[in-house]
Formats: C-alpha cells, sequence, structure tokens
C-alpha cells in the first residue's frame, strides 16, 4: 500500500495529465518558500492558477475538497503572494481544488475552479 508521500505524488500526476488535457500550461510543481508549499502553479488564458491536489482512497471521512480547510487556505494564499512577488507577477490569480478518488482500477476527478478567494 503506498504511503501519503506516494499517493500525494500519484494525485499530482493525475492532476497534471487532466490539467494538459485542458489546455493549463505548468509553471512550477510542489514550489516551496520556507514551511509553505504550492502542489501545482498554471497558467491558463492568461490566468494565474494556485491548485492544491486532494487525493483520497475513498470519501468515507468526506471529500477530499473538505481537507482544505481555513487554515491550509491561508497558508495557500501567503504562499502564492510570495510566489507572485517573487517572479514579478500581475496576472489575474485564481485557486482551484482538483480532488481525486482513486479506487482500485479507476479514479474520479473534480476540478473546483475559484474553490476559494483570498480575503482583506
Amino acid at each position: 500500500m503506498p504511503n501519503n508521500t506516494e499517493k500525494g505524488i500519484q494525485g499530482e500526476e493525475i492532476a497534471i495529465n487532466y490539467l494538459l488535457n485542458k489546455g493549463y500550461q505548468i509553471l512550477e510543481k510542489n514550489w516551496r518558500h520556507q514551511h509553505l508549499e504550492l502542489d501545482l502553479i498554471c497558467l491558463f488564458h492568461q490566468t494565474l492558477v494556485i491548485v492544491e491536489v486532494k487525493l483520497r482512497t475513498n470519501d468515507y471521512f468526506g471529500k477530499p475538497e473538505d481537507f482544505v480547510t481555513k487554515s491550509k487556505q491561508k497558508n495557500l494564499i501567503k504562499a502564492a503572494d510570495f510566489y507572485i512577488k517573487e517572479n514579478n507577477i500581475f496576472w489575474e490569480t485564481r485557486f482551484d481544488v482538483i480532488s481525486i478518488i482513486q479506487g482500485q482500477n479507476q479514479h474520479t476527478i473534480d476540478h473546483i475552479e475559484a474553490a476559494f478567494y483570498p480575503t482583506l
């Protein structure tokens, strides 16, 4: 049985293939700033898209996207701010969640665009 790191890598690869098929350009994977991490940073129609990937083997304890808590959202927003400043980016920015439930022989993907917004 794969550990959490291996599951995370699998989920990100599934998400990358999905996004590439939708026309997204992958700019960064697992971008880090200090203790903060962004799973995927993409460009889509002049919009910077920060994607949090959540993979679960079932939804018994809730949907994968339910685990993107307010605290996690704050950290994603903080990390995105560092990325935007470091790279001098002026594009509109959006935060998406890709929720994956992976069964033994198949997986289901739910792409939640604009899953949350930064607050002032």
